[in-house]
């Protein structure tokens, strides 16, 4: 398991989600971003059919401040397509520790799909059952609770981009995608250059590991121009943008309780990549992660989460 500690770094699921835009609010604008927050925040809900975990003992506590898992689930979205989640990202918050752990689950990850009854590419789990069938997939492979999730259709990575300007990225790989040119060095990106920059991965010997570093880049520089942002106009450009494209189990409350009591674990940062091999059975390529991997990544989160019981039940 490779692992890189990250001081600092702003928490990407707060800020891919409503709570990025709610805290960026001051002075004249507070309550109109309240308001349209809260009826964002109502319109972007999404019942998976259960108040906690199985894997959970009892709900999560807030105000004992509980540790917590989030599911980031970017979807590849198009009209009349379900389609697949295009990255699975699971975060665990521990606010006593002060911090989090950011595991990356290549996309090709061959694991078993609960509710379908055979193996397959972990992010076919969502085009087979939606949200539900993810969460549950993601559950089992690394045995641990998904407290929350929070969907983004990847098509709206363009109009988030240009919502904001357009954004600029240290690009470490030459690549041409698309029919577009990415340079070496610093570049700027326009909403359907970045989209096309988030989406390669062939082309990159680190394959889908180096697309998700090109996603943390874009969204990273979302974050920091969307900071900056005090227009009014823009404020509600970017609430329509979420409402269109975000879908959550996460409601206001929630949001609220993690913004006040859970902030502080941005302060450190633990990045895991999950160790495997390529292997085609089939015909068809998979990512095949040893059994002692798996099982030694679980323990850890669940260390993390403050669960009894480290032994992965897969």
């Amino acid at each position: 398991m490779r692992e890189q500690k990250h001081k600092k770094r702003k928490w990407l699921w707060i800020t891919l989600s409503i709570i990025g835009l709610l805290v960026l609010g001051t002075g004249g604008y507070a309550f109109y971003l309240y308001k349209t927050a809260t009826d964002t925040v109502a319109k972007i809900q999404e019942n998976i059919g259960r108040d906690k975990s199985d894997k959970r003992p009892q709900a999560v506590a807030f105000k004992e401040r509980d540790p917590i898992s989030i599911l980031l689930m970017g979807v590849d979205e198009r009209k009349g397509d379900r389609g697949r989640s295009d990255s699975l990202i699971l975060l665990t918050v521990n606010p006593n520790k002060k911090s989090m752990n950011m595991v990356s689950i290549p996309r090709d990850t061959r694991t078993e799909i609960i509710g379908k009854g055979k193996e397959d590419k972990i992010n076919h789990a969502y085009a087979f059952g939606g949200t539900e069938m993810a969460i549950n997939t993601v559950e089992h492979f690394l045995d641990v609770p998904v407290d929350y999730f929070l969907k983004v259709n990847m098509e709206s990575f363009k109009d988030i981009v240009d919502a904001v300007g357009g954004v600029e990225v240290n690009n470490d790989l030459y690549f041409e995608y698309d029919g577009k040119t990415f340079n070496e060095g610093l570049i700027q990106l326009n909403g359907e250059e970045a989209l096309s920059y988030t989406r390669m991965r062939y082309k990159d010997t680190r394959g889908d590991f180096g697309r998700q570093l090109r996603q943390r880049q874009v969204i990273e520089a979302v974050i920091a121009k969307g900071a900056n942002i005090s227009s009014i106009s823009k404020f509600g450009q970017m609430f329509k943008i979420v409402e269109n494209n975000v879908k959550t189990n996460l409601g206001m409350d929630e949001m609220w309780s993690i913004q006040e009591n859970y902030k502080d674990a941005r302060n450190s940062m633990e990045q895991h990549q999950i160790k495997g091999n390529g292997e085609k059975i089939g015909g068809i390529y998979y990512y095949i992660v040893p059994e002692e991997e798996r099982t030694a990544l679980s323990k850890q989160l669940k260390e993390h989460l403050e669960l009894s019981g480290t032994t992965a039940s897969n």
